[in-house]
């Protein structure tokens, strides 16, 4: 009787087991299933749509568009702010060499009646233009000896030497270096005044200076 009791104790605890284990089981199987169910859920809800990535793609593209036109618009902006200095440069350029010019042009001196030599408001003239040569020191200057249309062309061409030459020395004595200043004669072949009188010719006896700037 006790050996039967034994066997029928031993079943039912089996069974018990059983019954728990597969209870266990189905529990996780469950967790799992809501688990993967959840992630599955979260995923779809964390995909974008087609939607939004046309937007998203489309807002780059817009960025881009901006950024391009923004740096479009710089280099434009620098390149006209660069034409416009230039211009400026080029125009105080000339305004400066035009100004250095005229400060260093001299006017004409007259002479008297087949004479070479300097007088006294001759002087004065060379006097005032020669600071301009001493502070520009690039440019020189060619003295042009002229004559009225008395005596032969081979005497006034010799005459017109020399009162350009004087002049010349004159201008050298003051301190401008000979080599900057070269002379030439013309004669009575090119008068400021082609009428045949007294006042023309007081005007065609001169020395005339032409002024060269530095070669570039």
């Amino acid at each position: 009787m006790k050996r039967n009791m034994f066997w029928v104790g031993l079943i039912a605890l089996v069974l018990c087991l059983s019954v728990t284990f597969l209870t266990g089981c189905a529990k996780k199987a469950a967790v799992k299933s809501d688990t993967a169910t959840t992630q599955e859920q979260k995923a779809v809800t964390k995909a974008p749509s087609t939607d939004d990535q046309a937007a998203a793609a489309a807002a780059r593209e817009k960025a881009l568009r901006e950024q391009a036109l923004r740096e479009q618009a710089e280099k434009e902006a620098a390149a006209k702010a660069a034409k416009e200095a230039a211009e400026k440069a080029k125009k105080e350029a000339a305004e400066k060499a035009k100004a250095i010019l005229k400060e260093l042009q001299i006017p004409d001196i007259h002479f008297d009646y087949d004479k070479y030599n300097l007088k006294p408001e001759a002087q004065a003239i060379l006097k005032a233009g020669a600071p301009a040569y001493l502070k520009y020191s690039g440019y020189k200057l060619v003295v042009e000896g002229h004559c009225d249309e008395r005596g032969t062309v081979e005497y006034n061409l010799a005459l017109g030497q020399k009162r350009a030459d004087e002049a010349a020395k004159y201008l050298a004595d003051l301190g401008i270096q000979k080599e900057r200043i070269k002379t030439i004669s013309y004669g009575k072949e090119m008068p400021l005044d082609k009428e045949s009188n007294e006042a023309a010719w007081a005007k065609n006896r001169r020395a005339h200076f032409v002024i060269f700037p530095p070669v570039k």
